[in-house]
């Protein structure tokens, strides 16, 4: 290892407001709130500007070189900051994978530390306070999840919520079982007095996260399945949508297609990441399933009692790749038509088996990007058409924003397809005799939208009624 250069004349640190940058993940979206949290209940205050904060962190991302790479630039991009007082940190995920090299590598960081140290953060802020130049916070993750009653929430109407943390699968590409650990589930009575407390806050929409979400398994003795912690968290009062995200197929099962059949406030998507439809990349992948087998988790879904948007994630040009397999893949897709797909090129990544293959195998570089733009556009192609067939129904909206240039509402539906919608507002009850009242819509809200025009990423509708019981 390189030598860490020697520590600057250390000073105790007083400036007690704080900026995060979040890269990669939901899951280091909601990390990120869970550092917040901790910080302000330490006394920290968060500003708008990363120029007015005294203590700033990077939660960063490493599932990909470009992702980890953004991070080392924008610490040199503002490394001048240091130079006025400011103090920096690097946490998540390319903290794990550096770990103290990455004192060496941008010498104006004081905080290192990787997701599994997130309970230690009082204890690493008190010496940062304290006044030593150089914290690091590095152990691999235990046995227990990280539980924290200290959630400072960035969104003020759609809440995250961590049940598993880790994985076990060992994909021969990732390096998430390096930087994040075997996998942690959280109990679930934990898991269910947060939902409660989210709904009692006024939260309407919940997101259940892990990086293997479906492999959750109740340490408790309630010995929860994932599917009747779904049902549960479900029949939360005040819950009007819960989700849940990533998916791994290996261990999607019939139990979960039938508690989606059952319960309405469970959303109408599943995200289930195929990442190849070649039998021979499946296998180098080591993702513990066939093509076949990951289609008979696709029939599942579609004998869902309601219908269900299928997305996925699909890397291009993964080790000794060839045309054929690529073939397979689109063909894969034209066969499943997939409401969405996140397409990545394969990028080696440290401490994977993957990454210690060479160049012997490797997919050059041009033939990875013609592959990337050819899948993208065959299925940007099947989403023109397969939104075709949501002209003219009326749907249920979440309302995010409003754009002022296109005079349109926008949201989200519980198949998470993106609507811009014009309309003229929410009608206020008001007292009997009384002339209703007309108001503009509130983000976090709910509309009825009628689809007039369908695009590849986004439907178009105007406001309208509810439709009839039945309908």
């Amino acid at each position: 290892m390189a030598r860490i250069p020697p520590e600057a004349d250390a000073m105790p640190f007083s400036d007690k407001t704080f900026w995060i940058e979040t890269f990669g993940c939901q899951m280091n979206v909601h990390d990120s709130e869970r550092v917040a949290g901790t910080l302000a209940a330490r006394g920290y205050v968060p500003v708008e500007r990363m120029e007015d904060a005294g203590l700033i962190l990077f939660n960063t991302c490493s599932i990909r070189d470009k992702a980890a790479q953004k991070v080392f630039s924008r610490l040199s991009q503002y490394k001048a900051l240091h130079r006025e007082g400011r103090i920096f940190g690097v946490l998540g995920c390319v903290a794990q994978q550096e770990g103290e090299e990455l004192f060496h590598r941008a010498p104006h960081v004081s905080l290192v530390a990787g997701s599994a140290s997130y309970p230690r953060l009082p204890e690493l802020l008190a010496r940062l306070e304290a006044g030593e130049r150089r914290v690091s916070g590095l152990e691999p993750a235990g046995d227990e999840a990280f539980e924290t009653e200290l959630t400072r929430r960035g969104h003020p109407y759609r809440a995250m919520l961590t049940i598993i943390e880790g994985c076990d699968k060992q994909c021969a590409y990732c390096i998430v079982p390096y930087t994040r650990g075997r996998e942690r589930s959280r109990a679930s009575a934990a898991v269910l007095r947060e939902a409660q407390a989210l709904a009692a806050a006024g939260y309407t929409e919940v997101q259940l996260l892990g990086q293997n979400v479906n492999s959750y398994r109740d340490p408790s003795p309630a010995g929860l399945s994932f599917a009747e912690l779904l049902a549960a968290v479900a029949g939360i009062p005040g819950l009007k949508r819960v989700r849940f995200t990533t998916s791994h197929p290996r261990d999607f099962s019939a139990e979960i297609v039938r508690v989606l059949g059952d319960h309405p406030a469970l959303c109408d998507h599943v995200h289930l990441p195929s990442q190849s439809g070649s039998d021979a990349v499946l296998r180098r992948m080591r993702r513990e399933y066939s093509r076949a087998e990951y289609l008979e988790k696709i029939a599942l879904i579609r004998a869902c009692r309601r219908p269900l948007a299928i997305t996925t994630d699909l890397i291009v040009g993964f080790p000794g790749e060839s045309e054929r397999d690529f073939e397979q893949t689109v063909e894969l897709i034209e066969q499943v038509r997939y409401a969405g797909a996140f397409i990545f090129q394969y990028s080696p990544r440290p401490h994977t088996e993957a990454g210690a293959w060479g160049e012997a195998d490797a997919v050059p570089a041009e033939v990875k990007t013609e592959r990337l733009m050819a899948l993208q556009r065959r299925q940007q192609e099947i989403q023109a058409a397969d939104n075709q067939a949501w002209v003219g129904r009326t749907i249920e909206v979440m309302v995010e924003g409003f754009h002022e240039r296109l005079a349109q509402w926008s949201g989200r539906a519980s198949s998470n397809r993106v609507v811009n919608f014009s309309g003229s507002g929410k009608l206020e009850n008001t007292a009997p005799g009384a002339l209703p009242l007309l108001r503009p819509l509130r983000p976090g809200e709910y509309a009825w939208v009628r689809i007039v025009r369908a695009g590849a990423n986004s439907l178009v509708g105007e406001q309208a009624p509810p439709p009839a019981a039945g309908a």
